[in-house]
C-alpha cells in the first residue's frame, strides 16, 4: 500500500462517518452526498495544507465539505430528502430526526449539525462559516425552535 493510500485509508476512517453524515444533511440524497464525500477526500489527499493538529484537519474537512455542498446546491435544485435510503447510516431514531431537520433551511440545519452532532462551538462554528458568534447563536435558536415546533406537529 503506498503513503498515499494509507493517509486516505487513515484520514477516511476517522473522518468518513461523521463528514457523510453532514453532507447527507446538506445535499438530501445519499447520491449527492458520496460525491460530494468523495471530492472532499480528493481535496484532502491531493491539495490540503499542512494542519497544525488534528482539530485543525477536521475543521479544514468541513469547511470543504460545507463548499462542496453549497456549490452543488449552485448547480442543480434539490428537493425533499429521501432519508430512508440512508437507513443504513443512521438509527431508526436519527431518521426521524434527520427527517425534520432536512426540512429547515441550511443555515439552520448547518448550525445544529455542527453543534449538537459534531461538538464544535459556537465560536469554532463561527470561524468555520465566517460569520459572527451571536449569528450562530441565532440560527441555533430558530433551528431549535423550529424543530420543536415540527416536532410537536408531528406528535
Amino acid at each position: 500500500m503506498t503513503e498515499a493510500e494509507q493517509l486516505f485509508e487513515q484520514v477516511y476512517r476517522t473522518y468518513g462517518p461523521s463528514l457523510y453524515r453532514f453532507c447527507l444533511i446538506q445535499m438530501k440524497n445519499p447520491a449527492d452526498a458520496e460525491d460530494i464525500l468523495q471530492e472532499v477526500f480528493c481535496k484532502r489527499l491531493y491539495r490540503a495544507p499542512v494542519f497544525a493538529s488534528p482539530d485543525h484537519e477536521r475543521r479544514w474537512l468541513f469547511r470543504v465539505a460545507l463548499n462542496q455542498c453549497r456549490d452543488a446546491w449552485k448547480r442543480s435544485s434539490r428537493s425533499e430528502l429521501p432519508l430512508e435510503a440512508a437507513s443504513a447510516a443512521v438509527t431508526p431514531e436519527e431518521l426521524g430526526l434527520l427527517d425534520h431537520v432536512a426540512a429547515l433551511p441550511e443555515s439552520q440545519r448547518t448550525v445544529l449539525h455542527l453543534h449538537y452532532y459534531e461538538g464544535y462551538t459556537l465560536r469554532e462554528i463561527a470561524r468555520l462559516l465566517g460569520v459572527t458568534v451571536p449569528t450562530v447563536k441565532m440560527r441555533l435558536k430558530r433551528g431549535r425552535d423550529a424543530l420543536r415546533n415540527t416536532w410537536e406537529e408531528s406528535l
